[in-house]
C-alpha cells in the first residue's frame, strides 16, 4: 500500500493510519474501539448519545455511500431518533465545531462532501 495519504498513526503499534485531516486511511479498520481512540484523539469521551448519532451516520453511509453534510445529517437524525435529537443545536452540543466532519471522522467514514 502506498503511504501517500498517510499523515500519522492513531495507535502505538502503528497499524491505524490517519490522513492529514484525521480520517482513517483504511475505512475497514474502523471498530467501536477505534472510534473511542478517534474521539479521544479529539479530546472527547463518547456517551450513549454520541453512539446514537454515530450509528445513524454509519447507516446513512451504508445506504447512500456518502457521509452526510449538515442538512442531510439533521434530517437522518430526525427520522431515526426524533425531532428533539434531530436539531443542529443538539448535534453541535455533542460534536462541537463541524458536527458532520467530526462525526464522520469518529465513525470511520470519509469527509462529507460540501464540508470545507
Amino acid at each position: 500500500m502506498s503511504n501517500e495519504h498517510l499523515y500519522r498513526y492513531l495507535d502505538s503499534a502503528k497499524t491505524i493510519q490517519l490522513d492529514p485531516e484525521g480520517y482513517l486511511v483504511e475505512q475497514g479498520q474502523w471498530s467501536e474501539e477505534v472510534a473511542e481512540w478517534l474521539a479521544n484523539d479529539e479530546g472527547m469521551s463518547l456517551t450513549a448519545e454520541h453512539w446514537e448519532i454515530i450509528h445513524v451516520v454509519r447507516d446513512f453511509y451504508a445506504r447512500y455511500e456518502m457521509a452526510p453534510a449538515m442538512r442531510p445529517l439533521v434530517k437522518a437524525t430526525t427520522q431515526a431518533l426524533g425531532a428533539e435529537k434531530g436539531r443542529s443545536i443538539y448535534l453541535m452540543m455533542l460534536f462541537p465545531g463541524s458536527p458532520p466532519k467530526r462525526i464522520a471522522r469518529i465513525a470511520g467514514l470519509p469527509k462529507p462532501t460540501n464540508c470545507l
